[in-house]
């Protein structure tokens, strides 16, 4: 297919697509987003509950756990709304880069794209992207911390999506639904910012000192490298994120800022090390 025909489509048809491919994506891939939260939260509930005594449990202990304990559909728990957050995500992205490349950050003159805009670009749009899905991460994480919560034999705080987000509103109204958007939007634009720029450099650097051509091969490489670079620089913020989203809310539905949480995280891990 070529450029000329892609840049023809409309941006609804984009859009749809670009959710499609998100959908599958996060289908496949979420079993590992529920380990990655049982396993941010596990530290936390480790000091809160047995002084830091307990030892963390790796990523394949972690999702064999979930199985034995849980059962292994409880892997997919909180997946409609990470579906639904992804559909928000890429699409109010995809579209917010368009119109910034093309009406705010501008074109060269032989209409091509700099480098360093399409870094402000894409970070600008995966915040902006992150900001309006950032309601679905928040019910997506209490989801997937009901099957833990069942096992310490906590009441329940969430019956399923719907739920959720009527309990949400109910507690902290309208602003309770962006508990945690602060590091939510710094993650969107650290990952982007490290997918994109390590992408373009291993991909040129491929080209330019080996015999690979342009092909899948090249084109791996550089997208698990970007990868890489993007988790690792995301990850200090996700952490932040997925614990003020897992955080109890008061009476008035009130939850400590993303600061406050951070520092008391950091506090609490390095006194039980």
């Amino acid at each position: 297919m070529s450029a000329q025909t892609e840049e023809g489509w409309p941006r609804l048809t984009k859009f749809v697509l670009s959710a499609c491919a998100a959908s599958v994506a996060e289908l496949v891939t979420f079993p590992l987003d529920l380990t990655k939260t049982r396993l941010q939260i596990q530290g936390e509930a480790a000091i809160r509950d047995h002084g830091g005594s307990v030892p963390y449990r790796g990523m394949m202990r972690t999702a064999a756990g979930i199985i034995e304990e849980e059962g292994l559909f409880k892997l997919w728990q909180g997946v409609m709304p990470a579906v639904y957050r992804h559909i928000v995500y890429s699409g109010v992205r995809m579209v917010a880069y368009e119109q910034l490349r093309d009406s705010v950050l501008g074109k060269a003159e032989d209409d091509s794209f700099p480098f360093w805009k399409s870094v402000i670009g894409g970070m600008m749009a995966g915040a902006i992207g992150q900001f309006f899905a950032s309601p679905t991460d928040l019910v997506k994480v209490q989801m997937q911390m009901e099957g833990r919560r069942r096992l310490e034999g906590k009441p329940p705080r969430v019956r399923g999506m719907y739920h959720a987000f009527v309990t949400i509103l109910s507690k902290g109204g309208i602003r309770g639904l962006w508990a945690g958007w602060v590091p939510n939007v710094q993650r969107a634009a650290l990952v982007n910012m490290g997918d994109l720029t390590t992408y373009d450099s291993v991909k040129h650097v491929l080209l330019r000192n080996t015999s690979l051509g342009d092909n899948v091969i090249c084109h791996s490489i550089a997208s698990v490298c970007s990868g890489v670079v993007a988790a690792t620089l995301g990850t200090p913020a996700d952490v932040i994120k997925t614990r003020i989203m897992n955080q109890p809310r008061d009476k008035n539905g009130r939850l400590p800022g993303p600061w406050y949480s951070g520092l008391l995280m950091n506090k609490l891990e390095d006194s039980s090390a």
